[in-house]
């Protein structure tokens, strides 16, 4: 057994109503090698039998069950309790290669500057391998300003030192959706991103529970992240620009989509939120260009 596998990993598993798939999920986390962390799967008031499915695995497995609250505080319960240096999630419709968790924690030991690392990932959608675009392509580094634009880290790929979530905190709460978004930025404005090249985790997309088929207007809750961003006071000048410019162009985008749909005081709103935002924080807004200045 390498160093690298001697570590401390907890591994932290969501589950709402997936009785179908948890138990696949957790199967392929018991299946690790060379590797034995600690699991928890965080029950979040499933009403499908989700307990009893779980009850195979005995001992093996730590067992919660919680009120329903959504996949951030199932998330935030399972790191509160967590023993692990390490922590990892994995959606509960999502499996996980045998090697996974080893890979990783190989990658952090040669790579002792790294306190987050994301694998590669095996999209399937209704059972089909899709390919991701190239926009999809995972960041790594210092990366900040490429995960404005959109989701780049999937929480079962990632395996983050507990460190960081004592530095920017836990997910989100208050978002109903896009809580990993938002994790994702307070991250990456002061940490850099590993990437272990290894297709190690197996996306199952398509199923009509997953929240971007249950929640609407998921850009609602990516600009109320950018704006939470900015009121931080964690970013750089040179990071706030990027953020107050994504800003614009998100709100810009889904407040017209608002006023098309004949929603004029959401749109009001969101066509309003970046200037709102430069107010209240004193940016230096441009009054030619309506940007900021640099």
């Amino acid at each position: 057994m390498t160093t690298a596998c001697r570590q401390t990993v907890s591994v932290i598993v969501p589950t709402y109503n997936r009785r179908a798939f948890v138990k696949e999920a957790v199967a392929s986390v018991l299946a690790q090698e060379g590797v034995f962390p600690e699991i928890i799967v965080v029950d979040d008031g499933s009403s499908d039998g989700t307990d009893r499915a779980l009850e195979v695995f005995g001992e093996r497995i730590r067992r919660l069950r919680r009120a329903h609250g959504g996949a951030s505080a199932a998330r935030n319960t399972g790191i509160r309790i967590a023993a692990g240096e390490w922590l990892a999630f994995l959606d509960s419709d999502d499996l996980w290669l045998p090697s996974k968790l080893r890979r990783q924690l190989d990658f952090l030991t040669a790579h002792p500057e790294f306190l987050v690392c994301q694998t590669e990932e095996i999209w399937l959608r209704n059972g089909v391998r899709i390919n991701p675009r190239k926009y999809h392509r995972k960041p790594r580094g210092h990366c900040f300003e490429r995960l404005l634009d959109r989701c780049l880290v999937s929480p079962s790929a990632v395996m983050i030192h507990r460190d960081v979530f004592d530095s920017v905190g836990l997910f989100d709460e208050n978002l109903p959706a896009c809580e990993d978004y938002d994790l994702w930025l307070r991250i990456g404005c002061t940490y850099a991103l590993g990437l272990v090249e290894e297709q190690l985790v197996v996306k199952r997309g398509g199923h009509p529970d997953q929240l971007s088929a249950t929640v609407p207007a998921l850009d609602r809750y990516r600009i109320r992240a950018l704006a939470n961003l900015l009121r931080s006071g964690r970013l750089d000048d040179s990071q706030a620009d990027a953020a107050f410019r994504a800003l614009k162009v998100k709100s810009r985008i889904f407040g017209e989509g608002c006023a098309r749909r004949g929603k004029a005081e959401e749109a009001e709103k969101m066509l309003g939120l970046p200037d709102a935002i430069a107010g209240e924080l004193g940016l230096p807004i441009s009054p030619e260009t309506g940007e900021l200045p640099g």
